[in-house]
């Protein structure tokens, strides 16, 4: 495996002055996401001027799917946009390099990204699969104008808020935490404790259980390997953005513990055991999950083919970023 050791994600790493130390890494990690989070603190300003401190405020409940949606994907970017603000001040004035070193080549972008865009798709749609074969998923009656086509509108508005909120979480850890780590030290102390911190990072989330927790770190070495092999950013950013997308707006389940605002295409409920489904928590927290993400794991170790859906990595690099 070639590609673990020599990504083109570590090469642009180095293409800085210095590398951020690991004991700096870690911490700035949370502290960089909580800094972004304070970002949505304007979106809900204003929305509690239009319905108070209600639980619309925070649930969206009782919103038409539309207008649901628009708040739903303007709470989502303005948690997460700083992400990218405060980790190109850092790249700039610290590490002293440029932005698209974090993964943002432009060669290849469309295709990765589209690429990733499916493969997340497919992905979670098998999770859902596994789910009916045990019969623990079925078709839930809800409101009739927040799903189905009535809440499509809504349902496409979202997607921008989760492609910049995926996107946001994969740029602080696969594209800089990971890459930082690695290049510095060793390649896998670098996936290890960019998935650990992935995982800590979602540890207050609601309805959290250890199924889910295990999942998490699943997730974030998955999401590793994957951006590790394809030397880019854009193929993981798609996939993260469309798992949450489809998990919470097309198929109605709970993302990470969380609602997903703006209707949903299809709207289904869990109904078998919880270690299975996820319960509260989503299907995330269930074994489905776990499953889908140990076999996507080992596909993006092991899968060696001439047409691989991973772009090789010959251990040359172009400055073609933005």
């Amino acid at each position: 495996m070639y590609w673990f050791n020599n990504s083109k994600l570590f090469d642009m790493a180095r293409q800085g002055q210095r590398l951020t130390h690991i004991a700096a890494v870690i911490p700035l990690s949370f502290i960089f996401a909580f800094v972004a989070q304070l970002g949505a603190i304007p979106v809900f300003v204003v929305m509690s001027i239009f319905y108070g401190f209600s639980e619309t405020l925070t649930t969206l409940q009782g919103l038409p799917s539309l207008v649901a949606g628009f708040w739903m994907s303007m709470q989502l970017i303005s948690a997460f946009a700083l992400v990218y603000v405060i980790l190109w001040v850092w790249l700039k004035f610290f590490e002293k390099r440029p932005f698209w070193t974090m993964g943002y080549e432009l060669k290849n972008a469309l295709t990765q990204y589209g690429r990733g865009f499916l493969i997340g798709t497919l992905m979670f749609a098998g999770s859902v699969g596994i789910l009916g074969i045990f019969g623990a998923v079925e078709f839930e009656q809800g409101d009739p104008s927040q799903q189905g086509f009535a809440a499509l509108g809504g349902v496409l508005l979202v997607l921008f808020g989760w492609i910049i909120q995926g996107g946001a979480e994969e740029a602080l850890i696969r594209g800089w935490a990971l890459p930082v780590i690695g290049a510095r030290y060793k390649p896998w102390i670098g996936l290890l404790v960019s998935s650990i911190i992935f995982a800590i990072l979602h540890g207050l989330n609601p309805n959290l259980n250890a199924i889910a927790l295990v999942n998490l770190a699943l997730f974030g070495g998955f999401a590793g390997l994957y951006a590790m092999r394809e030397g880019s950013l854009w193929g993981i950013s798609a996939l993260h953005s469309v798992w949450n997308w489809v998990q919470g707006n097309f198929f109605g389940f709970q993302v990470s513990g969380t609602d997903a605002g703006g209707g949903t295409l299809i709207n289904l409920m869990e109904t078998g055991e919880d270690w299975l489904t996820g319960g509260a928590f989503g299907p995330e927290g269930g074994l489905a999950v776990t499953f889908v993400l140990v076999v996507s794991i080992a596909v993006t170790l092991f899968w060696k083919m001439d047409n691989s859906p991973y772009t090789a990595v010959d251990g040359s690099m172009e400055n073609q970023g933005l």
